[in-house]
């Protein structure tokens, strides 16, 4: 696992504006490369924001949407098209936009209606195609993400793994359902943190004030089952994208690249 890189913006928009810039840069350079990227996506305001940023910036024709594998980190438990799922905020912010392969785009479940067994059902879909997507090179039954996505909520979580939560004790599956959050909706799907930590490179983006105690404790040396973020690390990159105030509480010592 890798040390954190941390990049601090000026605000959660600029911050938003960066990372979209990172993130086509680093899909041109991977297809240039030959590949096909396989990318984790993720929610929130930020989350969402550096995705319309790219689609309306001139940059985005420099990438072949075709040819690019998305995933997600985690999912809000309903139905499909639910103005709260990731899945929909995420097309509707760039990938109605642009010429993705609707066969690789591969969504979490959705809740159909079968009651509280269906997150457990697709929690468990998921992880069968995780396992079914992997290469022999990423020595696991989960995809090594060329890069995964994260942002986290003010008590440290992170994909939908919460502080003393059954996910962040997780170590066996890759993919877990997740009951009781303390933030709506209650249920979710989620990868857990193995599951985390097998991409290539993990980016936790992340702004504003109520950020930045877990920022502070997470990269200070917190324990993931207090600060679950604390255990979201990449294979050969770590990046903390941060804007000032998420940043704030960070000790003047901490580099910040």
């Amino acid at each position: 696992m890798t040390d954190p890189e941390i990049a601090v913006h000026v605000d959660s928009d600029v911050l938003a504006a960066a990372t979209a810039a990172r993130l086509v840069t680093r899909l041109v350079d991977l297809q240039a490369g030959g590949s096909v990227p396989r990318i984790g996506l993720t929610g929130g305001g930020v989350g969402i924001a550096l995705l319309e940023h790219i689609r309306d910036s001139p940059a985005r024709a420099a990438v072949d949407w075709s040819r690019i594998e998305f995933y997600w980190g985690d999912e809000r438990f309903l139905p499909a098209g639910d103005p709260e799922r990731n899945e929909t905020q995420a097309r509707a912010a760039l990938l109605d936009h642009v010429d993705v392969d609707p066969s690789l785009v591969f969504a979490m479940g959705a809740d159909v209606g079968t009651g509280p067994t269906g997150a457990d059902e697709a929690a468990a879909e998921y992880a069968d195609l995780l396992a079914r997507k992997a290469r022999p090179e990423d020595h696991g039954d989960v995809p090594a993400f060329d890069v995964l996505m994260l942002g986290m909520g003010g008590e440290g979580h992170c994909a939908s793994i919460f502080p003393e939560s059954p996910a962040v004790y997780e170590t066996e599956r890759s993919v877990v359902p997740v009951y009781n959050c303390p933030k709506p909706p209650p249920t979710r799907v989620s990868l857990t943190l193995p599951a985390i930590r097998a991409a290539q490179e993990v980016w936790v983006i992340t702004g504003g004030e109520a950020k930045a105690a877990a920022v502070s404790m997470a990269l200070g040396g917190a324990g993931e089952v207090a600060i679950p973020v604390a255990g979201a690390r990449g294979r050969t990159r770590t990046r903390w994208l941060l804007d000032r105030a998420a940043a704030s509480k960070l000790p003047a010592s901490v580099h910040r690249g």
